[in-house]
């Protein structure tokens, strides 16, 4: 399908529209006197099944947190998830590209693994999202092909018709199976100018003699999009 023809956006939480999560869980580690990337590492060998089973809500919390936390040999489990997270921050530059993108008239979604009820500022969901897909309410979680086939659906639009992005490069390879454009998140600046080819709309100021950048929309009429 031809990039004109892409009229949807999904995009990924954690390392996307935050800060970098793996840096996060770097920060955790040196806060704990452990390697920095024992988190990283739990997360690919021992703490891989409590990690799938607490993005889809098979256990809670708690059960995650007194799980995890054995594995990587920390002292106090309570309050674990909070410090593994303690160093994320919203990123600002990639959240108003998307609110740009549906402003623009571009259906948007999330489609994300969750840590609990709570592991989300909610604020500008609003403002961001048509659609919302997250693991933890579905009982489905990335990589599993299962979670993209239920996210264009809900997007009322057929995979070829999408975008979607995330910070891992394994969550993108069942996307691009299915037909999604893919664009593996690294930076605010590459990401913005890929999606802005991609969806033929633009999604940051752009400068101009004398003065501010002109207004945020389309650089073409988007198509409409089906019913949401």
């Amino acid at each position: 399908m031809a990039p004109e023809q892409r009229r949807g956006l999904l995009v990924d939480w954690g390392g996307v529209l935050t800060t970098n999560l793996f840096e996060a869980f770097s920060a955790f580690c040196r806060a704990e006197g452990l390697a920095p990337t024992t988190v990283r590492d739990a997360f690919l060998g021992e703490g891989r099944t409590l990690l799938a089973d607490f993005e889809c809500a098979r256990i809670d919390a708690p059960a995650f947190e007194a799980g995890f936390g054995a594995i990587l040999g920390v002292a106090e489990h309570d309050g674990l998830i909070g410090r593994l997270f303690g160093g994320l921050a919203p990123d600002a530059e990639m959240q108003d590209a998307v609110a740009a993108a549906k402003a623009a008239g571009v259906h948007t979604g999330l489609l994300s693994n969750s840590w609990g009820a709570d592991g989300y500022d909610r604020t500008r969901f609003d403002e961001l999202f048509d659609v919302l897909v997250i693991s933890g309410e579905e009982g489905v979680r990335k990589p599993e092909p299962g979670i993209y086939v239920l996210a264009a659906e809900r997007m009322g639009l057929a995979p070829e018709a999408l975008v979607f992005v995330d910070d891992i490069p394994g969550n993108l390879k069942p996307a691009r199976a299915l037909g999604m454009a893919t664009v593996h998140h690294t930076a605010a600046a590459t990401t913005i100018a890929e999606l802005e080819e991609l969806l033929g709309v633009t999604l940051s100021p752009r400068p101009r003699s004398g003065g501010a950048g002109p207004p945020r929309g389309p650089r073409r009429p988007p198509a409409p999009h089906a019913s949401r």
